[in-house]
């Protein structure tokens, strides 16, 4: 996950955030830096050339350094260690900053789309020269590299800001680089493209804000984390000598690298109270060294496997309810042959029509074919990766 803590006292450390704040920082400032130059020189000869689209693609990087001065503020504030107001921390103060961005490009693009309006409605022909060219020619290779550097640094650490900013970049070359086309086009044919060029350009950038923010706001919204994440943390729990499975795993975000969750163990019901403690904390050390996720919580569902009967009535339990589509996973078994109990989870799909009714179907067929038993049935989530049972 990029970042390693260990517990101390019960807390958890970092010391891999610093070395991710440090690198966050120092990317914005080289985009800070790089944003301000193009945007002096395309605002400077777009207005010796009077052409609207590279003034607006000056204004354009100009939100992109504003957007990188966030970046570098909102890392700052993400660092904080936790306190008794926020125990988790401040990661998710990331995912602020980058709805801010996405606003900032928001409006950069109906700025952009106003003013080309205009000159479409009251058109300016161009007069390029040729250190005008070569300043947009310059501008486009040097979006294209500081973009790919950009996105480059912010998928290894995890940074959606500087992702959002490098994708942002690139955008960016693509419209440079049709800016340079239009006033080719005018200098050999008298063409003027601009306006309708400003237009595009702006459309495109709205469509660039739109995309970052619902981005943003699915993770602050809360979304299912990466199947892939879940599946091994599954795998690395049940992988402990003395777990018989792994199930409802619930990961929260607390901002990028940051996962707490909890997840429940079965285990044979016959293990001491100190064997349990032994395990669940083999468990923690062990998902949190492989996988980076803390886990603060390891619930256990005890597992019999002792006489004929629990094991005829797991596996009726087992066809009854797989029998039924929405079942996706039986877990947390257990027979009571003395209080004549079963109690177990189902977890059902979301696309069920009625979850409640799956739950109501599957316990009246149980109860018809064992009368004497009562059952402890209950609803259980797949929120994590698809489940495991069939």
């Amino acid at each position: 996950m990029g970042v390693t803590t260990e517990k101390v006292d019960g807390r958890i450390i970092e010391e891999g955030a610093a070395s991710r704040g440090a690198q966050v920082v120092r990317v914005s400032v080289v985009g800070i830096v790089a944003n301000l130059l193009l945007a002096t020189f395309k605002a400077t000869f777009g207005l010796i050339a009077n052409s609207i689209a590279i003034v607006l693609d000056a204004v354009n990087n100009l939100s992109d350094a504003a957007s990188s001065i966030i970046t570098i503020v909102g890392t700052k504030l993400a660092g904080r260690q936790p306190d008794r107001k926020h125990p988790f921390g401040y990661g998710r103060v990331e995912y602020l900053t980058t709805v801010i961005i996405a606003v900032i490009v928001l409006w950069a693009g109906i700025t952009a789309a106003t003013e080309s309006i205009q000159r479409i409605l009251s058109p300016e022909l161009p007069d390029y020269g040729a250190m005008t060219l070569v300043v947009v020619a310059v501008a486009v290779v040097a979006k294209v590299v500081l973009g790919l550097y950009t996105r480059g640094v912010g998928r290894r650490i995890n940074s959606g800001s500087l992702v959002a900013s490098g994708t942002d970049a690139l955008t960016d070359s693509i419209l440079s680089a049709a800016t340079l086309v239009a006033a080719l086009v005018f200098v050999f044919t008298g063409v003027s493209l601009e306006a309708w060029l400003g237009l595009v350009i702006a459309i495109v950038i709205i469509k660039a804000g739109v995309d970052i923010l619902r981005e943003v706001l699915s993770k602050i919204i809360g979304e299912r984390v990466d199947a892939d994440l879940t599946r091994t943390v599954k795998q690395t729990v049940a992988s402990v000598n003395g777990v018989d499975g792994a199930y409802d795993l619930l990961l929260e975000d607390y901002g990028p690298d940051t996962l707490w969750g909890s997840v429940h163990i079965e285990v044979p019901d016959e293990l001491t109270a100190n064997r349990i403690d032994e395990l669940t904390r083999t468990i923690e050390s062990k998902v949190y060294r492989e996988c980076g996720v803390v886990l603060h919580t390891v619930g256990i569902y005890a597992r019999n496997e002792g006489g004929a009967l629990a094991t005829k009535i797991r596996h009726d339990v087992y066809d009854i309810a797989y029998a039924n589509d929405n079942v996706l996973e039986v877990h947390g078994f257990y027979v009571d042959e003395e209080a004549k109990s079963i109690r177990f989870d189902l977890v059902v799909s979301f696309d069920a029509p009625d979850r409640e009714e799956v739950v109501g179907k599957v316990r009246d067929i149980l109860k018809r074919r064992y009368p004497n038993y009562t059952f402890q049935v209950a609803l259980d989530s797949d929120i994590s990766t698809e489940a495991q049972g069939r």
